[in-house]
This record gives structure tokens, C-alpha cells and sequence, in this order.
């Protein structure tokens, strides 16, 4: 086959390129079972927490402890066989993109919330490490970080929102037709 008609296939990272199940909290919860047999976590919130886990690491948000070499000798740098050849400026508007993507996430499930988000999700850091990190009593987590991933899943619309039935959103319900309008003896006054 001719190499001037062949075109540059698309990298697509396989699993074990992106993703450790054995460092992830949240996969611990999605294997592990509850005494009815089910996952400790359902799929749509595994998923919400380990794409706001993927937005997080893309848009360079962890802290730092050392400095970044990378950029000073850019002849060094190789793309990867069959990669797609990005400009600097893409890489870094993508980034910037995910970070935009995790602060509205995190801001749709709220400050309460957010908090065990970034620990458990993004810093990988076990439900017991973030309870005492927030002053929670033992045990309870796991219902702070289910109630989280559900309002993250609910966000990335993996689940779907429950609208609440509020007096002006419910329509008036009654027995008579539409024209029908009850009527109402009042008591004459005066008498007993």
C-alpha cells in the first residue's frame, strides 16, 4: 500500500493507558458489594466520578512538588507512532477546557459537596482519609460521596433530573369538568 494515500490513524488510548482500577476509591466501591449483592456504587456514578477524575488530571490541576522539565528542551519531545500532531496552543485550550469543565461540575453539586469530589475523585484519597480530613464522624463517607457522585451524574446528565412538584408546577386536579365551579350555601345572617 502506497504511503502517500494512507492516513494517520487516530491514537486511542486503551484502558490500561488511562485508567488504574487499583488505585481508584470509586472502583473499590463499584467492586465491592452491599448485603443485597448490588455494587456499592451504580455505574452512572462511577462514570461521573471518573470523567470529572479525567477533567481533573487533563487540565494539570493536581499540585506540583517538583519542577516541570518538559517544556525547556522541546526537541526531545516525540508524538507518539500514529498520533495526531498538535499544536501547543491545542494542547493548551484543551486544558484549559477540562479545568472550565471541572469547575462547572463542581459548582453544579455545590461547595458542600465538592470537597470529598476532589479528595476521592481526583486526589485518590480513601473515604477514611477523607473523613477525617473533614471532621466527619466514621462511616459516613461513603453517603456523603453517594450523594455527591449522584448530583455530579445528575450534571453530566447520566441520570435524570427528578423535578420536584411545586404549587405552580402542579396542575389543579379536581372532579368536575372544566366549566364546573362548586357552589356554596352561606348562612343567612343574622338567624341561628
Amino acid at each position: 500500500m502506497p504511503l502517500e494515500n494512507s492516513k494517520p490513524r487516530p491514537h486511542k488510548p486503551r484502558p490500561s493507558d488511562t485508567f488504574n482500577a487499583a488505585e481508584s476509591p470509586i472502583a473499590w466501591l463499584r467492586r465491592r458489594k452491599d448485603r443485597d449483592g448490588e455494587a456499592m456504587i451504580s455505574q452512572a456514578q462511577f462514570d461521573a466520578g471518573e470523567r470529572l477524575r479525567a477533567d481533573f488530571w487533563f487540565a494539570q490541576m493536581t499540585p506540583r512538588t517538583t519542577t516541570n522539565w518538559s517544556a525547556v528542551s522541546p526537541g526531545q519531545r516525540r508524538r507518539r507512532s500514529g498520533a495526531p500532531l498538535r499544536s501547543d496552543a491545542d494542547m493548551r485550550d484543551n486544558a484549559t477546557a477540562a479545568g472550565e469543565r471541572v469547575r462547572r461540575a463542581l459548582s453544579a453539586v455545590g461547595p458542600e459537596l465538592a470537597g470529598v469530589l476532589i479528595d476521592v475523585c481526583c486526589h485518590l484519597k480513601g473515604l477514611e482519609e477523607a473523613e477525617r480530613a473533614a471532621g466527619w464522624p466514621q462511616r459516613s463517607g461513603k453517603i456523603v460521596l453517594l450523594l455527591a457522585l449522584t448530583g455530579l451524574a445528575r450534571h453530566y446528565g447520566l441520570v435524570a433530573r427528578i423535578e420536584a412538584a411545586t404549587p405552580r408546577s402542579a396542575p389543579m386536579r379536581h372532579w368536575g369538568s372544566d366549566d364546573y365551579r362548586p357552589h356554596f350555601e352561606l348562612p343567612a345572617e343574622g338567624g341561628t
